[in-house]
C-alpha cells in the first residue's frame, strides 16, 4: 500500500470537532517524545508532512491525516513528557479518550521509544483504554537505530509482558531514521484500514 498522497484533512482541538466515525482510522499515539510526527513522516515517504518539533508535546490537537481511500491516519496528542500546566494535560487526555469512545473502526497504534526500560504510567493508561473501547492494537518500538539489534528481542519482551500484550498486540521494531521495520509497520496500517 503506497502513501504519498496522503494529506491532512482535519485538526480537532475539542470533542466536539471530531467527526462521526467513516473510513477506518488507523490512530498513533505515545509519549510526547516517542518521535510520532516522525514516524508517520516515512510511513507515508513524505519527509514535510507532520511538522517535526524540537520541543516534545506541540501536537495538541487530533490530527486527521487521510492516507488511502480505505481511511485516516490519526495524529493523536502526545502525553507524560511536555512542560504543560496540569490543566492542559487532562484536556488532552479527555480529548483522546473522546476520540476512542467514537469506536471507529481501525486499530491503535501505541507508539514506546525502545530505549526505555519500563513503559509509562501513560502508556499503561493508554493499553487500558484501547481494551475499554475495544479498539484492536499494537505496540511499536520507536527509535530502534539507536540501540543495538540484538537487545530489541530484550525490550520487545519487556513490553510484551509488562503491557500484557497478545501476540497479534506485537511489539514491532521501527526506526523513521533508518528505515528499520517501516515495510512491517506499513503491512500493520493495512491491516487497520481493511479491519472490519
Amino acid at each position: 500500500m503506497r502513501f504519498e498522497d496522503a494529506r491532512i484533512e482535519r485538526i480537532c482541538g475539542t470533542a466536539a470537532q471530531l467527526p462521526p466515525p467513516g473510513p477506518n482510522e488507523v490512530a498513533l499515539v505515545g509519549r510526547s517524545n516517542v518521535g510520532k510526527s516522525s514516524l508517520i513522516n516515512a510511513a507515508v515517504g513524505r519527509r514535510r508532512l507532520m511538522r517535526v518539533s524540537r520541543e516534545p508535546g506541540r501536537t495538541r490537537e487530533v490530527v486527521f491525516l487521510r492516507a488511502a481511500r480505505e481511511g485516516y491516519l490519526v495524529d493523536l496528542p502526545g502525553y507524560g513528557f511536555a512542560r504543560v500546566p496540569l490543566a492542559a494535560k487532562r484536556a488532552w487526555g479527555r480529548l483522546v479518550e473522546a476520540y476512542l469512545a467514537r469506536r471507529a473502526p481501525g486499530l491503535g497504534l501505541l507508539l514506546l521509544d525502545i530505549r526505555r526500560e519500563e513503559p509509562s504510567e501513560g502508556d499503561l493508561m493508554m493499553v487500558e483504554w484501547f481494551r475499554r473501547y475495544e479498539r484492536p492494537f499494537a505496540a511499536v518500538l520507536t527509535k530502534a537505530d539507536q540501540l543495538p539489534r540484538g537487545r530489541w528481542r530484550g525490550a520487545a519482551d519487556r513490553v510484551a509482558r509488562a503491557l500484557e500484550l497478545e501476540r497479534e498486540e506485537g511489539p514491532i521494531a521501527v526506526s523513521a531514521r533508518s528505515g528499520e521495520g517501516l515495510e512491517e509497520l506499513k503491512r500493520l496500517i493495512a491491516r487497520g484500514f481493511a479491519t472490519p
